[in-house]
């Protein structure tokens, strides 16, 4: 484990509530964790305690560097033994886990020591287009060759099957005939930019 930390936020009560520490669990670039980070910069009952990758060249890990937001990578045999990234967890008194582009499985301790506290974004309308191996330009792609006439995002909390935990809220956009793959990613992209960090925040806020 290779962990760096430039800084921790301590936990204030403001206004009687408790502030909560998140973890972003991501592998590659790390364009949502940053827009989630940015999201929650000023916030005082949010902070953003801990990127967390399986991948030790993501980019995600200096975008959070470059945020000042401590960091760490864990490599296969942790995250398939489990233990020691919960060890982390707790440690960094994690309250709740928000998977952006994290693409290997969650270890069955961690889902259990935070059962309905872990969510996941996927690049569709669930249960369209989910399951092992559906992700990124995938989904586009898949969505395109389909023909459907509209994708989107789901926000689901997350269990032992991929892309089948319990739905928390879809947001949706129109795919038009002539749309590539590329051009259904942008709005796509666009949904998960503008709709992830407000419902983790309506999320968190009904944990108080």
């Amino acid at each position: 484990m290779h962990l760096f930390a430039h800084f921790s936020r301590f936990c204030a009560e403001i206004g009687g509530f408790m502030s909560k520490n998140i973890a972003i669990f991501a592998s590659g670039n790390g364009t949502n964790a940053e827009n989630i980070i940015r999201y929650f910069q000023n916030s005082e009952l949010v902070n953003v305690e801990l990127v967390l990758a399986n991948k030790e060249t993501a980019f995600v890990l200096e975008r959070a560097r470059s945020l000042n937001v401590p960091f760490a990578y864990m490599g296969k045999a942790e995250w398939t033994e489990g233990t020691a990234v919960l060890s982390l967890l707790e440690g960094r008194k994690i309250d709740f886990i928000v998977l952006a582009g994290f693409l290997a499985r969650v270890p069955d301790c961690i889902l259990h020591a935070y059962p309905n506290k872990i969510i996941n974004i996927h690049p569709s309308l669930l249960p369209k287009f989910g399951g092992k191996g559906m992700y990124g330009d995938r989904v586009h792609e898949a969505v395109v060759a389909a023909g459907e006439a509209e994708t989107g995002i789901t926000i689901h909390y997350l269990n032992e099957r991929f892309d089948e935990g319990e739905i928390v809220v879809q947001y949706k956009c129109p795919v038009l005939p002539q749309d590539t793959a590329a051009d259904v990613a942008k709005k796509v992209h666009a949904l998960e930019y503008e709709y992830y960090p407000k419902v983790i925040d309506r999320l968190l806020t009904d944990l108080h």
